[in-house]
Order: structure tokens, then C-alpha cells, then sequence
């Protein structure tokens, strides 16, 4: 029957929709090792829109990229809007020990969400934001060991996967400069298992 079929298309267009959407600029990289599933990567300078949310983490995720989506849709000085890039990113504030990567979760804790910027723009090129929490940054080249994984990532995935992150720098004896960021390459409606998730810990060279 028509409804059928209609149900159908909606329902494949649901699915497909998610990998579709996040077929954007991706920042590019260099794997430098790579060990079951596990990488070390050299990623270029690169330009990145950032807000600080002090909310626990699932919160703080949503509200930054609201914040940050606003300001690529056009709440900016020249009205003009910024082609959505992946992925969007989230790491805890200052609060990590540098030498000892562990999540930080609880009332009030402070993350950083960031937006990478379209590699074509410069700081002098990309128009500024209208909102004072939103601050453009250029981040220098840095090396990272990254796990990548599907699903949902909420709290206990991402700490299974940090701990085994953070395992695997231990057992390649590489000096950890940093806690985890979390990446999230997909829109939050893509079915679990299309989508991308990645953890990832600045090392040094």
C-alpha cells in the first residue's frame, strides 16, 4: 500500500540522512603508527570557533554547539554564514592533569566545545562573532593518539574507550600533554551504529 512505501522512504531517508549530512570538510592528517584500531595522527595548524559551558558534559555538548551553530548561521558582524565542518569537538577544562588523562564529569565543570573552521579561511578572512562567548582561535599542529568507535558515546563508552586510550600511550611510553577530547563526527539523529566517535590525547612527538 502507498503508506507503506511512504513509511519506507521515510524511514531509509532517516537512516541515510546522518552519513549525508556529515559528508563535510574533515580536518586532514597524517597517521603516523597505527595498532588495532588505535592511531597516532600529526594534525596540521588549523582554525577552530570555541565556547566554554559549565554544565556536565552531555549538557555542555548541546549548548556549545547551539551557541557555536549560531554564530556560523550568520550571528556574526558581516551576516555571513560558515559552511559547517566535522567534527565538533569537547575536552574538560583546565582541571585535567596534564600527565594523567581522566574524564571529568560532576556539577559545574567547565568544557570547551569547538568548531573547526573551513580550511579556506583565515583568522583575518572569517567573519566575527556578534556573541563574546564564541572566540576564534588558531591552534598550532599537534600530535595525537586517537581511538575511533561507533555508537551512542555517552558516559561509559567514552570511558571505556579513554582508558584504553590512555593504555595504549602508556604502552607506547608516549609523554600524554593533554586529557581527552572527545570528537563526534555525526548529527545526533544518525542511527548509532553509522556513526563516528573518536578520543583522542595530544602526545608529544
Amino acid at each position: 500500500m502507498w503508506w507503506i512505501a511512504l513509511a519506507s522512504v521515510v524511514v531509509l531517508a532517516g537512516v541515510l540522512w546522518g552519513p549525508i549530512a556529515s559528508n563535510v570538510e574533515q580536518p586532514e592528517y597524517k597517521v603516523v603508527e597505527s595498532e588495532q584500531g588505535l592511531e597516532i595522527r600529526d594534525y596540521p595548524a588549523m582554525i577552530v570557533a570555541e565556547t566554554d559551558v559549565h554544565e556536565e558534559r552531555d549538557k555542555a555538548i548541546g549548548e556549545g554547539f547551539r551557541t557555536i551553530a549560531n554564530y556560523i548561521f550568520g550571528n556574526n558582524v558581516s551576516s555571513k554564514k560558515v559552511a559547517m565542518t566535522a567534527p565538533v569537538t569537547q575536552q574538560a577544562g583546565e582541571k585535567v592533569a596534564m600527565t594523567a588523562p581522566v574524564i571529568q564529569q560532576g556539577e559545574g565543570e567547565s568544557w570547551q566545545v569547538r568548531f573547526i573552521m573551513p580550511s579556506s579561511y583565515t583568522m583575518e578572512t572569517l567573519p566575527k562573532p556578534n556573541n563574546p562567548a564564541v572566540k576564534l582561535k588558531e591552534i598550532e599542529g599537534k600530535r595525537f593518539a586517537v581511538i575511533r568507535f561507533s555508537g551512542a558515546a555517552g558516559e561509559d563508552s567514552l570511558k571505556r574507550r579513554t582508558e584504553e586510550l590512555t593504555e595504549f600511550v602508556r604502552a607506547k611510553k608516549l609523554t600524554a600533554l593533554s586529557g581527552p577530547t572527545y570528537a563526534f563526527y555525526n548529527p545526533p539523529w544518525t542511527l548509532p551504529f553509522l556513526r563516528r566517535n573518536e578520543v583522542l590525547i595530544e602526545v608529544a612527538r
